[in-house]
């Protein structure tokens, strides 16, 4: 009887690797989920979709983009993390979403390690350091002075707490020895907004969220968090032109899907998208954007989030922010 038993399920183990064999090699053969945990208009939002329209054309199947905003990412992870690994479900997730929340959030549902397959960064972008067009500060000077006399009254925002720009603000304060309070929304969009509109002082973000306000003269960008000024916005100086070398932050955006993905299927989504991700197309659309298309395969990305987690833990660390 027990040899019956262990023969079946021998067969049993046996087809279902057959199986999943088939449906590795066949891969994709129905649309592909792409999801954007922030709300549409933000930096994230603009290079998924872009991915998603030429991944289409290349894998021969539609990528469809859901927006999935909240929980400064955890939404969007939590649902990949629980999805059936066969790639399926996937995320375009953002370096402070994915390696920055877990070091400020206790009870996650989802490990930025354990629980993904990184299958390729996507873009990477500075930031810049952006206030209202009517704001007092024409300058970085002008802005650290004025925060320096009106410590705790000036508010910084993000696109949600362990975003970059949430981070970057912490490191920003670190670094200049200023006090700030941070505003966390849903989406670099909405923040945008309020910036704007003049209800929040200082915004650190990526550029394609301000591309077309700084062009319809709406906002003001102090600097570049870069080595170089970009070539898109070269009238706005670096960090270290501006006064302040010690602080540059750059934030990748990568694709992950749930973990015990097949090899296979991790691969075959890899190349496509190296090959999106380096075509003039996407580079130029990237450009225009103010972001800088990245190709980085699985196993790099896998290392960088793993370095990412410890650098974030120092900056929290060092800033005394209290897990929640």
């Amino acid at each position: 009887m027990l040899q019956k038993m262990m023969r079946i399920l021998a067969v049993s183990a046996g087809l279902v690797a057959i199986s999943t064999a088939t449906a590795a090699s066949d891969y994709p053969n129905r649309p592909i989920t792409l999801l954007i945990p922030v709300a549409a208009g933000g930096t994230t939002d603009i290079a998924g979709r872009a991915l998603a329209k030429q991944l289409t054309d290349e894998l021969g199947q539609t990528v469809v983009v859901e927006n999935r905003p909240g929980a400064s990412g955890g939404i969007a992870n939590a649902q990949v993390a629980r999805a059936a690994p066969d790639g399926y479900t996937l995320v375009l997730s953002y370096e402070g979403f994915h390696t920055g929340n877990p070091v400020l959030t206790k009870q996650l549902t989802w490990d930025p390690v354990k629980d993904f397959t990184p299958i390729a960064e996507v873009i990477r972008g500075p930031h810049l350091i952006l206030v209202p067009a009517n704001s007092p500060a024409k300058s970085l000077q002008d802005l650290i002075d004025l925060a320096k006399k009106n410590p705790g009254k000036l508010n910084f925002a993000s696109s949600g707490v362990g975003s970059i720009q949430h981070l970057g603000g912490e490191l920003f304060q670190i670094t200049t020895g200023t006090d700030m309070v941070h505003v966390p929304y849903g989406g670099a969009a909405p923040a945008m907004q309020d910036l704007i509109a003049s209800r929040i002082e200082v915004f650190i973000t990526t550029p394609p969220t301000a591309m077309g306000h700084l062009q319809a003269g709406t906002l003001r960008a102090l600097a570049i968090t870069s080595a170089q000024r970009h070539p898109q916005l070269p009238d706005i100086p670096t960090t270290a032109e501006a006064g302040l070398p010690d602080f540059q932050l750059e934030a990748w955006f990568s694709v992950f899907g749930p973990a015990g993905m097949p090899d296979e299927v991790v691969q075959k989504l890899s190349g496509a998208m190296e090959k999106v991700i380096t075509s003039d197309t996407f580079i130029s659309a990237m450009r225009e954007q103010g972001s800088n298309a990245s190709y980085r395969s699985p196993q790099e990305l896998g290392q960088i989030v793993k370095d990412d987690l410890a650098k974030w833990t120092k900056v929290v660390q060092t800033a005394g922010i209290a897990a929640n």
